[in-house]
Order: structure tokens, then C-alpha cells, then sequence
């Protein structure tokens, strides 16, 4: 018998991860929940919101699920993985302890000072008050963050002292991220270039995967607000061997080891945004969870079984798998509805699906997309995560822009400068 497997979610990431576990041989059968229109293509879509723990709980059980893997960060925060293990069902993520440093900036940072791990300086505040005080008396820029998940959007880059007071407003007075902003983080401004750093790890042993980039602002140039990222590439020249043995070194294995020393030990994907400047990583945030697009790209580049990895990890065995990568570069672009990452509407009709599939190295991931009527509709603010491979970063730019100008629906958005920092190098 082969196994039954489980994924929690529906974005991108999550139909990169079902798109890859779907091609093991071990698999029998493959669910997701929610899912979208493009995972229906190679599982059973299961309509049980990611954040409905028990209804999960109670589906894995009854259908004899072998491994659950976990997509988003907001059920992992809320113990998915404690409720599961203690039913006895294999699951792939971290503990609710563990994931707070993802789901309490203030828990991540107090670690980074206590263990020396490189990150900017900061002051937290539970009263909004004492958080202007502290502003009106530093040098901007400064960031202003809410503590808790705000899906990507509780992040604040302010180049003057009037933009962060406006800031702290909005999370703690305006409540504009709901419990998520009950406390703030003030840190100084860091510059360089960011990268994305995300490793294996099974608590014991942890294997770094390819470097990786993504573009959060929604224009080109890295103009207008913030996103959740509009779109990604792998590997990023940024991170050259040595500066990847730098990461690890000085921040990788000193949070493993801060965590193992608390009593957390840490099973699952875990993510480091990074700012490097002058050779030096320094950490910007963890994430506990593959990233949304980065997973797309990198997905695409793993050629061993990603089951053999999960499984590996969710035994504490990941020291007995090797791990092999697709050399070739390959490039993600998010196609976004109108607005976003704003007020936009859903339900419009995609065209040009079938024509963007039929080009040679590209695949088209669904985010945000749903089925009415037979018709691949939007649904949400990030809608589509067109990738695609080449011998050479330009290659792959190429390639995965043919596909995305197949694609057509009122409104779209997209960059069209993704990956220009490799190219730039």
C-alpha cells in the first residue's frame, strides 16, 4: 500500500509542494485543504479552511492520512503539529512553541540578542505612548512591526519620524492587524540586499536548499506598498558559497542550538529573510515555513523525492537523505489581480491557461484561482506563480514572460523586472 498523504493550504507553495509530492511513486493518494483549481488537477480538494484544526485533526484520522505537510504559518502558530502528533499522525512543521518565531517577532529577536545571532537593533512597547516617545528621540529610517502574523503586511519601512508615528497608530490604535499589533517592534533600518535563506531541519541535522530571492513591492523598480512577494528566483548570486557558510555558521546553528537549549527543538521548513551588506547576513525575520513564491522556483529545481525529505525529517532522520538539486536557474512571476495588494475583485474568468502550459520549461502554479462552471476563475489577491527553468537566469526570464503573456484576465498585474538583481550581477 502506498501512502496517503495530506496538505494543508491552497496557495502557490502549496500547489508547488502538491505538483512535486504528487510525482512520488510512494504516494497513492493525495488530499489538500482547501486547495485551489490547479491542485484539483492532482488531488482531491477537501473544503476545510487551514485554520479549522480540529476538523483536520478529525478528516487525517478518518481517512488514514500517512503524512500531513503544512503550508501557511497561521495553523502551525496555532499547534497543528503539537494536536496532530499527539493522535499519533505524521505531520510535517514545527511545534506551537517553535513556530513563534515566526508568530512573535519579540520571541525571535529577544533569541537573536541573547545568542549574538546578527540582526538589527530594536525596542518593543505594549503601549503605544512609550512607542512614540521612543521614535520621536531616534534617528529615522526606522521599521515598525506588529508582533503577531499579519500575512506579510504588519512590516513598516519609515524614512521620517511622521511615518512611524502613523505607523504605530495603525497597529496599535487603528488595530488595523487586529491581536496581531497588541505589541510593537521598533528596529533601526537595515541596508543591502535581501535574500531568502531556507533549510532542511529535523532539530538535529539541517541542510540548507539553494538560495533564493523574491520581490515584495508591487511595482517594478521596487515602487508601491508591500506584498505577500511578487514573485521569486533561485538561485540568488547574492549568496555566494562562502557567504552561505557564513549564514550558517553565525546564524543558522546558534538558533538551532538557542532553541534545542530552551527545550524547542525545530522540525520542519525553517526560513530566514536576510539583509546582506559588505558580505554580512544579517536577519530581517524567521519564518517557520516554506516561503510564498519562493517555493515555487525551488520546488522546480528539486530532483529527489520530496516524500523521502518530509518523511526523513518528521522521523529525525534527515542525515540518511541526500539531496539533489537541478543546476539550470529558475524564475517565478506572480500574476496578481487588479489592486492588489489593495481592494480587488474576484471571479474573473483566466484565459490562456492551456497555451502558457504547451511552452517548453514553464509551469503555471495556482494561487489565489477557483472553478465556476468549468472555468478557472480568480480568487484571490495573488492569483497565478508562472515559473519556469533555463540554462541561464536570462533563459529562464525569457521563458517564464512567454508564458505569463499567454495568460489574460481584466485587470492582471505583474512585474516585468523579476530577477533583475541576478541579471544586474
Amino acid at each position: 500500500m502506498g501512502l496517503t498523504v495530506l496538505i494543508v493550504g491552497g496557495g502557490g507553495r502549496e500547489h508547488a509542494l502538491a505538483w512535486k509530492i504528487a510525482q512520488s511513486p510512494q504516494v497513492d493518494k493525495l488530499f489538500c485543504a482547501p486547495g485551489n483549481a490547479g491542485i484539483a488537477e492532482v488531488a482531491e480538494c477537501v473544503s476545510v479552511a487551514p485554520e479549522d484544526i480540529q476538523s483536520l485533526k478529525s478528516f487525517a484520522v478518518k481517512n488514514r492520512i500517512d503524512l500531513t505537510v503544512v503550508g501557511p504559518e497561521v495553523p502551525l502558530s496555532l499547534g497543528i503539529a503539537d494536536i496532530f502528533e499527539k493522535e499519533g499522525l505524521n505531520i510535517f512543521g514545527p511545534s506551537q512553541r517553535a513556530s513563534l518565531l515566526e508568530s512573535s517577532k519579540i520571541f525571535a529577536k529577544e533569541i537573536m540578542r541573547e545568542h549574538g545571532i546578527p540582526t538589527a537593533d530594536f525596542a518593543q512597547f505594549i503601549n503605544p505612548a512609550a512607542a512614540k516617545a521612543y521614535v520621536k528621540n531616534k534617528n529615522c529610517p526606522l521599521v515598525i512591526k506588529a508582533d503577531g502574523l499579519a500575512a506579510g503586511k504588519g512590516v513598516f519601512p519609515a524614512q521620517t519620524t511622521a511615518e512611524a508615528l502613523a505607523a504605530i497608530d495603525r497597529i496599535m490604535l487603528q488595530h488595523e492587524f487586529g491581536d496581531a499589533g497588541t505589541a510593537v517592534v521598533v528596529e533601526d533600518f537595515l541596508t543591502g540586499e535581501e535574500a531568502s535563506f531556507i533549510c532542511f531541519t529535523d532539530g538535529i541535522t539541517i541542510i540548507p536548499l539553494p538560495s533564493s530571492q523574491d520581490h515584495k513591492r508591487v511595482f517594478d523598480d521596487d515602487e508601491g506598498p508591500n506584498t505577500g512577494g511578487m514573485g521569486a528566483y533561485s538561485p540568488a548570486p547574492v549568496i555566494t558559497p562562502q557567504l552561505e557558510a557564513i549564514i550558517m555558521r553565525t546564524i543558522m546553528y546558534p538558533l538551532m542550538q538557542a532553541l534545542n537549549a530552551r527545550g524547542i527543538p525545530f522540525k520542519g521548513a525553517l526560513y530566514a529573510g536576510l539583509m546582506i551588506e559588505d558580505g554580512c547576513p544579517r536577519v530581517l525575520e524567521f519564518n517557520v515555513r516554506f516561503g510564498d513564491p519562493e517555493t515555487q522556483p525551488l520546488i522546480f529545481r528539486l530532483k529527489t523525492d520530496l516524500v523521502d525529505i518530509l518523511q526523513a525529517i518528521t522521523r529525525g532522520r534527515l542525515a540518511d537523505v541526500a539531496i539533489a538539486w537541478d543546476p539550470r536557474p529558475s524564475v517565478c512571476v506572480v500574476m496578481a489581480a487588479g489592486g492588489y495588494p489593495g481592494n480587488y475583485v474576484k471571479g474573473l474568468p483566466i484565459a490562456g491557461l492551456a497555451e502558457a502550459s504547451r511552452i517548453p520549461e514553464a509551469f503555471v502554479f495556482h494561487a489565489g484561482t477557483a472553478l465556476k462552471d468549468g472555468q478557472v476563475v480568480s480568487a484571490g489577491g495573488r492569483v497565478l506563480g508562472v515559473t519556469a527553468r533555463g540554462n541561464t537566469i536570462a533563459e529562464a526570464i525569457t521563458t517564464v514572460y512567454q508564458a505569463v503573456d499567454k495568460i489574460h484576465w481584466d485587470g492582471v498585474h505583474f512585474r516585468r523586472d523579476i530577477a533583475y538583481r541576478a541579471i544586474n550581477r
